[in-house]
């Protein structure tokens, strides 16, 4: 179960950095919605990578949430916000992908 309340965790690492691309080059209520969107999931992140490692070593269960997190940050960078998918982003992606997979195996 804490495995999933990691993932969970992580997915929402990944809708806090959403919320912060939406909010780049905005301004007024908008700018304030997205920012309070960001907070909301930052907390909610935290909280649940607390609870994950209520079981979970922390020296998986942490390089895990960023990793997640990092694989959908470049992943929704990639596909919401048009940035560049070149050779070099996606080789290191999938190293961190199979990082991720790595540590997951040897726990």
């Amino acid at each position: 179960m804490n495995w999933i309340i990691l993932i969970l965790a992580g997915l929402c690492e990944v809708a806090f950095t959403f919320c912060l691309g939406r909010a780049k080059g905005i301004e007024g209520h908008a700018w304030w919605a997205w920012i309070a969107g960001f907070a909301f999931f930052y907390v909610l992140s935290a909280v649940l990578l607390a609870k994950a490692t209520q079981t979970l070593p922390i020296g998986t269960a942490y390089p895990v949430w960023t990793g997640i997190g990092a694989v959908g940050a470049v992943v929704v960078g990639i596909f919401v916000f048009h940035e560049p998918a070149s050779f070099w982003r996606l080789f290191f992606l999938t190293m961190l992908i199979a990082s991720i997979i790595g540590l997951k195996t040897i726990s």
